[in-house]
């Protein structure tokens, strides 16, 4: 069936150009990053998932968990992200085959087969457990063998930060897959490193015998007996293998947690040191107790994985010869370059057993005076030995490298931030102070670096909840929350912050921030009677703006007062405008014709005008007779204005 994915393009960026293998979880497709120009992993959680608040839990945990590991056999995660209902992680794309691919073509592996695999995975999970990461679901079908020849450690979905990973259930359920559970991990929940350690145990005799340690009809029988059993040699189950690969297999399986190498580093050392102390024929024995690459036919694969991973490639031609795991040309104790026939692996077979049997010859005269002496130094000061992680806790680290070197130690340095500790002090040590750990081994110095100081964000503009979000992605706490009014700020915003943007503080400081109440309401103040010129400084005062401004006639206002306002009350912003009505005074009224009329008649005309009268007599007025007004008949004056009556 066609997959409607196949063709889409996933948040405008990813476009779907295959799909590569489906899981109970999710889908992973080869697709296009347009916008870097590279082919990419695409893992999409399948759709009736993406609502489940607990696997999209656990697919950010895997972008959060392998983005904090930056290591070059750790399958890196570049982006997580949504589109829609399509809940996807993007990832380096490996083009390969897994190791349960190749554990189900050409299993058993020989001794050299199986660690040169190995090696690269713990050196993976070294890395994880350095940065305080568990994996726990370590198994073959998470190791990616690429055709390139590197070895990669895939999905981090299960992985906790150690301090977390108390819990290892979830509703109940185990979760990691039962035929590589450690016993703890069955009976208490309870992950670490030696979990880890334990699952790649596991994985180490798989490859070795080609078979699992457990089987069962349900997972529950598996699981009881990864409690109640101890895994077996892989000798039982593949005559002919070294005992030391047994005693390898075994401490990295005990039962018991604290009996377990403390990580995979520790068990790292040991693999390495097993590799160099094994023969040549040791090494290529395969589980039927055959040396592979002495010209026999092979069986169909080509494998060439050295001692830190080199080119896997599968399948070639039937009549392939099993070649050496170590590449041509390359010395197999240090990976220096050597010429061909000095005893390597491209030395013809007779001459290379002329050499081995001089060995033998010197070797069994040797083996009996020195049995008794290997035996006790490799207890008691050899790499059997074991030896306790000397206290340098608090100490610089030149004297602490001092203390480990001086105790046999290999020390390893790496550095945190830390509050408490001065920078360039041991903060930790792993294993830590009176632990055990083989002699020679190597013990890793926690060097502080001192406080963290990180760059402050800007939150200018922002919403509150997405401030406080924003530092506290950048590692620091939102402080004092204060509100204020702001004409340009829109309420719920940040207008300002307590610390620029860009300055430097200590991880975790709080930044205090002021939040926008949007613009200040101002009361409207009453002008209704004031004149126009204080009516408008009234206005201004309160930072308001004059408005239209129009005039009107009033009997009751004096001219140039104002007669009214809008708004008359209630609220306005800075700047809002109020209009005004100015009186212009009185109405204007028409003079009356009255001349040539009585005094008496005229005057009641007048009035009834609105005009007051003033009689001014002429040769003494006695006639009664109205002779002119002034202002004359016709003139427009203001009501209430007074009129001069001429009478004669």
């Amino acid at each position: 069936m066609s997959d409607p994915l196949v063709g889409r393009s996933v948040d405008g960026r990813y476009v779907v150009r295959s799909r590569v293998a489906r899981g109970g979880m999710a889908t992973v497709y080869l697709a296009t990053d347009t916008r870097l120009e590279r082919d990419v992993a695409l893992k999409v959680m399948h759709p009736h998932l993406a609502d489940d608040e607990q696997f999209v839990a656990r697919f950010h945990r895997e972008a959060r968990s392998a983005a904090r590991l930056s290591h070059p056999n750790v399958v890196a995660v570049y982006d997580q992200g949504a589109d829609g209902d399509c809940v996807y992680l993007a990832m380096e794309y490996v083009p390969g085959q897994t190791l349960r691919d190749l554990l189900a073509t050409s299993a058993p592996l020989s001794p050299r087969e199986a660690l040169g695999v190995l090696e690269p995975v713990l050196d993976a999970l070294g890395a994880a457990h350095r940065a305080g990461i568990v994996h726990r679901d370590v198994k073959p079908e998470n190791v990616l063998l690429a055709d390139d020849g590197r070895v990669k450690v895939a999905d981090f979905g299960l992985a906790r930060a150690a301090s977390s990973a108390a819990s290892g259930t979830t509703q109940g359920m185990l979760i990691g897959t039962v035929a590589y559970l450690s016993p703890e991990l069955v009976l208490r929940g309870v992950a670490d490193a030696r979990s880890d350690v334990y699952a790649a145990g596991v994985v180490l005799f798989e490859m070795l015998t080609g078979s699992q340690p457990f089987t069962g009809e349900v997972p529950i029988q598996v699981a009881y007996q990864h409690v109640n059993t101890d895994v077996p040699a892989p000798s039982e189950h593949a005559p002919g293998l070294p005992a030391e690969i047994d005693e390898l297999v075994q401490w990295a399986t005990s039962r018991d947690p604290d009996r377990r190498p403390a990580d995979a580093r520790v068990l790292l050392a040991e693999v390495r040191d097993v590799r160099a102390a094994l023969s040549e024929e040791d090494l290529d024995r395969t589980a039927a107790g055959a040396a592979a690459g002495a010209g026999e036919p092979g069986d169909g694969r080509t494998l060439a994985l050295p001692r830190t991973g080199a080119a896997l490639a599968l399948p070639l031609d039937d009549t392939a010869e099993h070649a050496r795991l170590a590449p041509s040309g390359t010395d197999q104790e240090d990976g220096t370059s050597r010429p061909a026939g000095d005893g390597g692996p491209d030395v013809p077979p007779a001459r290379r057993d002329r050499r081995r049997g001089l060995l033998l010859t010197l070797a069994v005269l040797l083996v009996g005076a020195l049995a008794t002496g290997v035996g006790l130094w490799w207890t008691s000061a050899g790499p059997g030995a074991w030896t306790t992680t000397p206290a340098v806790v608090g100490q610089p680290v030149a004297d602490a490298r001092s203390v480990l070197t001086e105790a046999g130690l290999q020390p390893e340095v790496t550095e945190r931030y830390d509050d408490e500790v001065p920078e360039g002090q041991v903060a930790a040590t792993e294993p830590g102070p009176g632990e055990q750990v083989r002699r020679g081994g190597a013990v890793t110095l926690v060097v502080s670096a001192g406080p963290e100081f990180v760059a402050v964000p800007p939150l200018a503009g922002l919403p509150l909840e997405e401030a406080r979000t924003t530092l506290e992605d950048a590692r620091l706490a939102l402080g004092d929350v204060t509100e204020e009014y702001s004409e340009d700020v829109a309420k719920g915003l940040v207008v300002s912050q307590s610390v620029a943007e860009g300055e430097r503080l200590r991880r975790g400081e709080p930044v205090a921030v002021v939040v926008s109440l949007g613009r200040q309401p101002i009361e409207v103040p009453t002008v209704v009677g004031s004149s126009r010129e204080q009516a408008e400084q009234t206005l201004t005062g309160a930072e308001l703006a004059v408005g239209e401004v129009t005039t009107q006639p009033s009997e009751e206002v004096a001219e140039g007062d104002v007669i009214a306002q809008d708004p008359a009350d209630g609220t306005l912003f800075r700047g809002d405008p109020v209009a005004l009505v100015v009186s212009s005074g009185p109405p204007l009224v028409t003079v009356p014709q009255v001349q040539g009329s009585q005094l008496r008649e005229a005057r009641a005309v007048l009035e009834e005008a609105g005009l007051e009268v003033e009689v001014e007599r002429l040769l003494g007025g006695i006639f009664g007779t109205v002779h002119s007004t002034d202002p004359p008949a016709g003139s427009e004056v203001r009501k209430g204005s007074t009129v001069v009556v001429r009478v004669v």
